[in-house]
């Protein structure tokens, strides 16, 4: 089996016996035919790709590809109508492995075996050594609804008597059970590891998420979108990110780090306000963590995040004088309380965990600064050296920024300005910031001086910080675009179009509408655009930015040259357009990037256009879903098949419903 066998449909393994088999009653029973009229075509009509281990045709051992498959496959279809011991072996296997994902069919009868007397089969009909051709239709339609369900109930029971009977034992990762004969499949995952592990490290969530939609099996999309989410969580944009990790809970209900994230995007979309998000929810959500892992220090941590984000809605209004706002601090006080203890209880679970250490601390000294607690110096003491202990520990074995900004937020709780300036100043001088940790860190400053605490050493550890980052790489990294402007529209038709659908007199009419819808988006410098650059309307969109000073990120299908063959120069005056795709490209800000380079090789189902399309839909939508603003030239067809301006339309009409569409047939001609 190679890495491609699969889209992004499910991947099914059959366990049963091959050829033709007696069966008990004398008779005998050909299953490659109920493998070939009844379990293939349900098993695609459920949405699944399927696969035998005898369809296999490379030399080596059978079993080492049944094994990956019991191990990896998001379904495991097994056939008990015959006791045959390897299809009862195998079986065994998946339900050691896997606590989910199995559906058990039988011909003629039901199995009696005792182990699985209660588990729910799918009976089928057999006659003449075959399917039942009476029954088929009925047979195939059950065995696809059963699939479907079985595939949608993924986070309810587990089906496996042996995850069912011992609810502690925890499924083995997947990744660390390869097996090592099957090198090619392994060699393939790495590689498209490897491209996912880049495009994050660069920020190009668009590329990790058309990657992981690609993946072969669960076990890999899970893993791939839950990086995703967990770098759109950096990146601050929650909704998206949460629409991520949800995708990868719905395969690994129980992951903690997507449980943890999810909880911290839940925290900061209340603290935005953002409609349908509360304090309550997000609280609601990290104690159910915590009752699975009560000893997680980072779930600790997050709790306690809510109750502190919660406190301070109460009392931090930038319009109110300070006096009052320390008044209406000190009136809630309950709150912070119970944030400093969620922290102390996480600290107390992992005494590693400085950053609850540093926290919980430094709530203790706000209350005590608030007049609203008073703690023995020896208990702060204590306290602050065990985080002293932890954090320069850590900082030993690699030094990180975090551990950094923790020994230097110690300084401003006892420590003088000049010594918080040179501890910021080491902090900083980490190159492996990211946003999350630089804006938790300013934000706790910034705290700080709202309620006046150690005010001048704390003015001077902000100033450090943000003369510091200044100077850094991270500047670029934190331009985040006002508006992401994502654009589909009609090629121009070439001279031998039969019906015409966007014809060269109608493109003076076309920009001024373009022109028109960027000029009431405001569109400029603090926007990015996502296009393809073929003839016709994604060049007059681009050029149309360009003089805006938008920024222009170019994806395409394919290598520029063949692009240029079968997307500018098949057009009316095809030269001129590459002549304005060169000029275009001599402008852009942002380099022109190719799917193939960036991607690699797509599955081979899927058409280039519709994979491109994807990539601009992903990348614009990272960008944020609330700033995405889609334009079409299109003429409300839908016959130019996938990867076309329809699908988009479809796509962001369900996403985003924020559409702008210059109709071709109603543009003027000249």
């Amino acid at each position: 089996m190679t890495f491609t066998s699969a889209f992004c449909r499910p991947h099914a393994f059959v366990v049963m016996p091959f050829g033709t088999k007696p069966a008990a009653d004398g008779s005998s029973i050909d299953f490659n035919r109920v493998y070939a009229e009844l379990i293939q075509p349900a098993l695609k009509r459920a949405g699944l790709d399927p696969f035998r281990a005898d369809q296999e045709v490379r030399a080596g051992d059978i079993r080492t590809d049944m094994f990956q498959e019991l191990l990896l496959a998001d379904l495991v279809l097994a056939d008990l109508t015959i006791d045959n011991p390897n299809v009862w072996y195998e079986l065994g296997v998946r339900h050691a492995l896997r606590s989910r994902g199995v559906v058990l069919i039988s011909g003629g009868h039901v199995t009696t075996a005792f182990d699985l007397y209660t588990d729910r089969k799918v009976r089928y009909g057999l006659r003449d050594g075959g399917p039942d051709p009476a029954t088929l239709a009925n047979d195939r339609e059950v065995l696809a609804g059963v699939v479907r369900a079985t595939m949608d109930c993924w986070k309810g029971r587990r089906i496996s008597p042996v995850y069912a009977l011992l609810p502690q034992l925890q499924e083995p990762e997947w990744e660390k059970l390869r097996v090592g004969d099957v090198r090619e499949f392994w060699e393939a995952h790495d590689a498209w590891k490897n491209r996912i592990d880049l495009a994050r490290k660069a920020e190009q969530i668009g590329d990790v998420l058309v990657l992981a939609d690609e993946a072969p099996v669960a076990a890999f999309r899970s893993w791939a979108w839950i990086e995703a989410g967990v770098s759109l969580r950096k990146g601050e944009h929650d909704r998206f990110a949460i629409e991520q990790l949800e995708r990868g809970l719905a395969i690994e209900p129980d992951n903690l780090l997507a449980l943890r994230e999810k909880g911290c995007c839940l925290k900061r979309l209340a603290q935005a306000g953002e409609q349908g998000y509360s304090f309550d929810r997000a609280l609601q959500h990290s104690e159910s963590i915590l009752a699975a892992h009560p000893m997680d220090a980072e779930t600790w941590a997050l709790a306690a995040r809510v109750h502190k984000d919660a406190w301070q809605a109460r009392w931090r209004k930038g319009n109110a004088p300070p006096e009052r706002q320390r008044e209406e601090a000190l009136d809630s006080i309950d709150m912070l309380l119970e944030a400093q203890n969620h922290y102390l209880s996480g600290f107390r679970a992992n005494p590693a965990h400085y950053d609850s250490g540093i926290n919980a601390l430094t709530l203790m000294h706000l209350a005590r600064h608030l007049d609203a607690g008073t703690y023995p110096e020896e208990a702060l003491r204590t306290l602050a050296g065990a985080v002293r202990f932890a954090a320069e520990s850590e900082n030993e074995r690699a030094s990180s920024f975090w551990a950094l900004t923790t020994l230097a937020d110690l300084v401003v709780l006892e420590g003088s300005c000049e010594e918080a300036k040179a501890a910021y100043r080491r902090a900083i001088a980490k190159q492996e910031m990211n946003r999350f940790a630089l804006h938790s860190c300013h934000d706790n400053l910034l705290l700080l001086q709202a309620l006046g605490f150690r005010p001048e050493v704390v003015s001077v550890a902000i100033a450090t910080l943000e003369r510091g980052i200044e100077g850094t790489a991270l500047g670029e990294q934190l331009f985040r675009p006002r508006l992401a402007l994502l654009f589909s529209g009609h090629m121009m038709d070439g001279p031998d179009r039969a019906e015409p659908r966007f014809p060269p007199a109608k493109e003076a009419a076309a920009l001024e509408k373009i022109e028109t819808a960027l000029g009431e988006l405001d569109a400029g410098e603090q926007d990015i655009a996502f296009c393809q650059a073929a003839a016709g309307g994604d060049l007059l969109f681009l050029e149309a930015c360009q003089r805006r000073g938008v920024r222009c990120q170019v994806l395409l299908p394919f290598e520029e040259p063949i692009f240029l063959q079968q997307s500018v120069l098949p057009s009316c005056d095809g030269e001129r357009w590459r002549d304005r795709y060169y000029a275009m490209k001599d402008r852009l800000n942002l380099p022109v990037r190719t799917m193939p380079e960036e991607l690699g090789a797509g599955p081979p189902e899927c058409s280039p256009y519709e994979r491109c399309n994807l990539w601009l839909l992903y990348s614009a939508l990272a960008c944020g879903i609330s700033n995405v603003r889609f334009l079409c030239l299109w003429d409300g067809k839908h016959g130019n098949g996938p990867g076309g301006t329809a699908h988009m339309h479809e796509e962001l009409a369900r996403r985003t419903g924020r559409i702008q569409w210059i109709d071709t047939r109603s543009l003027a001609t000249t």
